[in-house]
């Protein structure tokens, strides 16, 4: 593996991308200390280590730690990850969306400026909200002295969060054409992981005092380290059903006859349900949280759909499930599969063509939907258990935080491995490349 990174450093093309990658993620790291202004930094940040805080913990935790400092990086890039989940559903559904869709590059082109234009959208509604319901609060307790709560103060706050955003879309959009690997996810990786480093710090602290025992924190990492193999492999997994295309005779040649496959992924919808799963248990939180200290029903609400707690836990584990049920069926249609089969002279082997494929397609994908989404709720409900079970709660570890890891850790070296590879180096496996997918 070290002559691998070796490898990856000595080719000047790939060593130009991995220096711009790093540049970009330095630049974005940094950005996370610069405050918005008018902001008191160290009150936000108490006040989110205390019990009343633990509600936008939450908040916190999905920014990467951002929210925390409360810098011009606060929303992160979520806004436009969730209007691009948005638009990507509403493509399927809305037939102009799926005329662009089909009109190939320059629909594309526009469909991502629809995307680009909702996320800031998004992203201004959210930050005016922070401003009035938030920094605000109870006489504006989160202001420096000499600032005082009003319109000025809240197109402020907008203003910076949406130039945070626009910089952060500009900046993925960079790594994804001049680096390695997806911009956009690579930023929300470097948040989570920058995020993990201090949280490390602080619990081997507590270790050092006696307040956390050792056995529970090795048990805890070896949770962890479990957790992550696991991931790596449900993520690698898939079904491959085999399609015949038939032979034809176009002229003196021979066309069509090979033999290959169709994969179905185990776990179709990736870390989107859990996305959508977190930004709709978020919403009740995020409305009464400001209320919390005066309205006990505010308090109760926040309380019951709180993931830190029973009942927000089994929530979030419900509609991680459903949201999975629902994309899956949004993105993978059976009948159309079926239709540019027979178009394209292809068939399953042993399945009629037709009907009886689609009915084949639809069983199949159920019950690996199932198992899908079964995973996706364990994966969402163990990390919060094992913590309660060790006591380990300064680590903030969460479903959506292991999966984006991993999901972005193996796209990376697949990308870093191609390139070594198109140059007769050896890949970060000794014993062959990457294996895009394994057979489940």
């Amino acid at each position: 593996m070290l002559r691998a990174f070796r490898d990856a450093f000595v080719v000047p093309e790939l060593r130009q991308r991995l220096f711009f990658t790093l540049m970009m993620l330095a630049v974005y790291r940094l950005g996370t200390f610069v405050p918005t202004p008018g902001v008191d930094v160290a009150k936000v940040s108490q006040f989110l280590g205390s019990a009343a805080g633990g509600v936008f913990g939450i908040i916190n935790l999905f920014s990467g730690g951002n929210f925390q400092n409360f810098s011009i990086f606060a929303l992160g890039i979520m806004p436009y990850i969730t209007a691009a989940i948005i638009m990507q559903l509403l493509t399927t559904t809305v037939p102009a969306l799926e005329k662009l869709q089909r009109e190939g590059e320059e629909g594309r082109r526009i469909i991502t400026q629809y995307t680009r234009i909702g996320g800031i959208a998004l992203g201004a509604f959210q930050g005016l909200f922070l401003a009035v319901g938030f920094l605000e609060n109870n006489g504006g307790q989160f202001l420096l002295p000499g600032w005082e709560p009003g319109w000025g103060f809240r197109f402020l706050v907008v203003i910076t969060q949406v130039a945070g955003i626009a910089l952060l879309l500009w900046m993925g959009e960079r790594i994804t054409e001049y680096g390695l690997g997806n911009g956009v996810s690579l930023i929300i990786f470097a948040g989570i992981v920058a995020n993990w480093v201090p949280q490390l710090i602080g619990l081997f602290q507590l270790v050092s005092k006696g307040e956390v025992g050792i056995v529970n924190v090795i048990f805890f990492f070896a949770f962890i380290v479990l957790a992550f193999a696991g991931m790596v492999a449900v993520t690698q997994a898939e079904r491959r059903i085999p399609v015949q295309y038939a032979r034809k005779v176009v002229g003196r040649k021979m066309y069509g006859g090979q033999t290959t496959y169709l994969p179905i992924k185990l776990n179709a919808a990736n870390v989107i349900p859990i996305i959508f799963a977190a930004a709709i248990i978020q919403i009740p939180i995020f409305l009464t949280a400001p209320f919390q200290a005066n309205s006990p029903i505010a308090s109760a609400i926040a309380s019951f759909f709180n993931p830190r707690n029973a009942s927000g836990l089994i929530i979030e584990v419900v509609l991680v499930i459903l949201f999975t049920y629902i994309y899956t069926a949004v993105q993978f249609d059976p009948r159309r599969i079926a239709e540019n089969l027979r178009e394209y002279g292809g068939f399953i082997p042993g399945v009629r063509p037709g009907e009886p494929t689609i009915k084949f397609l639809e069983h199949i994908v159920s019950r690996m939907t199932l198992w899908g989404a079964l995973f996706l709720g364990v994966v969402t409900a163990l990390p919060q258990i094992i913590q309660n079970l060790t006591k380990v709660q300064s680590l903030a570890f969460s479903g959506i935080g292991l999966l984006i890891v991993v999901g972005v850790a193996l796209d990376t070296l697949r990308q870093i491995e191609s390139q070594l590879m198109m140059r007769n180096y050896e890949g970060f496996l000794s014993k062959g490349r990457i294996k895009g997918r394994r057979n489940f």
